[in-house]
């Protein structure tokens, strides 16, 4: 590692060479203004010119998010031409903003309203004619409101960066200049996967999640029977909305909090996640046993699955019929459950807090219904439900732990647990297949070998009892596209493939809290590299507690099956805990 030395407002520092002048600063205790807090790549291109500084060897003021070091540069940041530049470009940017910010979504965690003061940005500084505002809201998840873009391109890197889609792009020129998928087209009329990473970078109110508290008001409102459901990977990440550190889990705070919210039943999803084991471990054993297509693909993820049929419609057939967890239990809920409490399904109104965007399309497929009733009637961000405990006025850390509801679906394994980071429905369903197997418990527990926090591609070639069975796990599409072409080509060598829509699995989906180092005072300075390992630790260390660890050993799925379902993949099962796909054309296509 090479080195250089630069001053910064006169004093002497040792930097890395390569660095911008944003990074080196950051790294000597200096944070210049900028909308680079969600960097990573993200937000390249230094087109805000909020982080303006004075370099030598530069001619004027420097963009510091590019502008690289170099040996005996000396930069200024609190001259009065830099200071008056920063304050300008933010005070332009707000002149073609929609300033509406009590009503924002983003409101408490907008990036260019904490900027604004920090600069001392002055109202109304410049005053004209506005862009024209178009607005979104057509598909189930997403919603987009060019009148709070400041076209910093995060969300546009992050499509590709992740997924190596382009599904939004900017469109026109100069004052015109937009961003939207192509040809202005909606969300709902474009192959966006609907995965919500774009949500996570924006700065702004510009790109927000579909908000489904109202529904879940008015169904209380109606008396309806309103039973909610919790994603793991909820617990690991909601205590942040209230000023826990990042990967600190708070389960019970936040079953209390949902039992004050008033709902009829409280229960955790893992209960689903274990039932989506046994149907997909039985699946996969089916197809070992009985020359089925092979690789078997999981079907958790609706950001995959939606980007399967949009793009490998030909490839459907080795994706588990299995639906994901919360909407298998959700077919529980309003079958099995409603009938043990003699209530009507049309009067129980599900609500599932979701990591996902996503699940709010999910929740909308006609697959995704049994009799006509949907298995979910509403979806809520882990962002939602904080905005829900803060609107009751409900001191979150005062609370006290409290458990979830037991009846006839209160119990789940560690395996359940895993499901919220990428590898855990790998492994889960491993500890299942290898007792179905081998007739014995694997004697480790864990799988080590599938675990990993970051996007890309991890593989291990599992043997149980003299079986080997290739697997290979992959976050974020343009890692599953690797696979997918291998398939498509006939030279994938794996018989099991676990694919997750978000890089890092649902501890990083697109409804979780905000990670802004803007806002997190007392995180850790790398906390942008650390965050996912942080959240799924949360979720293992919940694994390593629990007595019953594998799913096939949960006694509320055992009972499930002997009272109700008969066995996996039986007829009922079929009927309720299963689903199919179908081939989607894109504009592109």
């Amino acid at each position: 590692m090479s080195l250089v030395n630069i001053k910064i407002e006169g004093q002497p520092y040792q930097v890395e060479a390569g660095l911008t002048i944003l990074e080196a600063a950051k790294k000597c205790g200096y944070e210049i203004p900028s909308l680079c807090a969600f960097n990573h790549g993200e937000c390249n291109q230094g087109s805000c010119r909020v982080c303006l500084v004075e370099a030598t060897g530069a001619r004027g003021l420097v963009a510091s998010c590019v502008y690289p070091v170099n040996e005996g540069m000396e930069i200024r940041i609190s001259t009065p031409s830099a200071t008056q530049a920063r304050r300008r470009s933010v005070e332009l940017l707000l002149s073609n903003h929609n300033v509406n910010c009590q009503q924002c979504g983003k409101n408490g965690h907008c990036e260019l309203l904490h900027v604004a003061q920090l600069v001392g940005a002055r109202e109304g500084a410049y005053k004209g004619v506005k862009s024209e505002t178009i607005i979104d809201e057509l598909a189930p998840a997403l919603v987009r409101d060019t009148s709070k873009c400041i076209l910093c391109g995060r969300c546009i890197a992050r499509c590709s960066n992740a997924h190596g889609l382009g599904i939004l792009g900017f469109e026109n020129r100069g004052f015109k200049t937009f961003v939207s998928p192509a040809q202005n087209r909606s969300f709902a009329n474009s192959p966006c996967i609907q995965c919500g990473q774009c949500v996570n970078v924006c700065p702004t109110g510009a790109l927000m999640e579909k908000s489904e508290i109202d529904k879940v008001d008015a169904a209380v409102k109606a008396g309806k029977h309103v039973v909610c459901q919790v994603a793991p990977a909820v617990r690991a990440a909601i205590g942040e909305e209230f000023g826990y550190k990042i990967g600190t889990p708070t389960t019970g705070k936040m079953i209390a909090a949902l039992r004050r919210l008033g709902f009829e039943r409280i229960y955790d999803v893992n209960f689903g996640a274990d039932l989506t084991i046994m149907e997909e471990g039985t699946e996969l054993l089916h197809r070992l046993t009985n020359n089925g297509v092979l690789p078997m693909i999981t079907s958790c993820s609706p950001g995959w699955i939606n980007y399967a049929e949009y793009n490998y419609g030909d490839q459907l057939d080795h994706l588990s019929s299995c639906k994901s967890p919360h909407q298998m239990q959700g077919a529980i809920i309003k079958s099995y459950w409603a009938e043990q409490h003699d209530y009507d399904p049309k009067d129980v109104f599900v609500v599932s807090v979701m990591p996902c965007i996503a699940k709010k399309f999910e929740k909308e497929r006609e697959q995704e219904k049994v009799n006509d009733i949907p298995d979910v009637d509403a979806v809520i961000t882990t962002r939602e439900l904080a905005k829900m405990i803060k609107r009751s006025g409900i001191i979150y850390n005062r609370l006290p732990d409290e458990d979830w509801d037991q009846d006839i679906m209160g119990d789940y394994s560690g395996a359940g647990v895993i499901f919220g980071v990428t590898g855990g429905v790998m492994e889960a369903a491993l500890r299942t297949v290898y007792f179905k197997l081998t007739g014995k418990e694997y004697d480790k527990i864990e799988f080590t070998e599938v675990r990993g926090h970051d996007a890309g591609i991890r593989e291990a070639a599992i043997d149980i009892n003299g079986t080997v069975v290739n697997v290979a796990i992959a976050s974020g599409m343009k890692s599953a596209k690797v696979l997918l072409d291998e398939i498509r080509n006939g030279t994938s060598k794996y018989q099991f493939i676990e694919i997750m829509g978000c890089p890092g699995g649902c501890i990083n989906g697109g409804g979780q809290p905000y990670v802004r180092p803007c806002f997190l005072p007392n995180e850790e300075d790398d906390i942008l590299d650390t965050y996912k390992e942080k959240r799924a630790k949360a979720l293992y260390s919940e694994d390593e507690r629990q007595v019953v660890r594998q799913s096939h050993n949960n006694p509320q799925i055992v009972e499930l099956y002997e009272k109700f379902l008969g066995e996996p993949n039986s007829h009922k099962s079929h009927e309720l805990l299963h689903t199919s796909y179908a081939a989607r054309v894109g504009f592109n296509d």
